[in-house]
């Protein structure tokens, strides 16, 4: 199972709609996933769920049993103010330590309205999710102008983006 990880939780998001884009090439490759998106955190999850408060939430416990129900997963990782969001951070934290992500395989896809796609925001959490034990794909894709490129209709008009995300996905698999 490869779990989809929506890194914000901000509504109707651009990583949702890559997301839901790279799922239509896992199940082209005939591959089981599922989709945990940020936004269905509880709203207090930071006070609820957190330090002293951990596996009081069942919203959280939720969203962290469906992540630990898989081996390999890809992070939609929007670019915030030169680095990942806060709430990806939260929610990291608030997984088992040191369970929740070690011993998993990870693919990054970044995305930003600027020309780098997101390759800060890529090389924090990269850091971060090594130092928990999670093996990262080196074919990290950063979609740059993803304002341009990603249509009304939820779809990449770059042929290139798509070309990245379909071998990265066959990566992973084989990773």
């Amino acid at each position: 199972m490869i779990t989809l990880l929506v890194g914000t939780n901000r509504p109707n998001s651009r990583a949702s709609r890559l997301a839901t884009i790279y799922a239509g090439f896992l199940a082209e490759l005939s591959v089981d996933y599922q989709i945990i998106n940020l936004v269905d955190l509880p709203a207090d999850f930071t006070s609820s769920a957190l330090y002293h408060h951990a596996g009081q939430n069942a919203g959280f416990n939720a969203l962290a049993g469906l992540l630990n129900a898989s081996d390999k997963l890809v992070i939609f990782v929007p670019e915030y103010n030169c680095s990942f969001p806060g709430v990806l951070k939260a929610f990291i934290d608030g997984l088992p330590y040191p369970g929740g992500l070690r011993g998993k395989k990870a693919a990054l896809v970044g995305l930003s309205d600027g020309g780098q796609g997101g390759l800060l925001a890529l090389a924090h959490l990269t850091d971060v999710l090594m130092y928990l034990g999670t093996a990262v794909l080196p074919q990290r894709v950063r979609l740059p102008f993803i304002g341009k490129d990603l249509t009304d209709g939820n779809q990449l008009s770059n042929p290139l983006s798509n070309q990245l995300l379909r071998e990265q996905a066959a990566a992973l698999l084989a990773f």
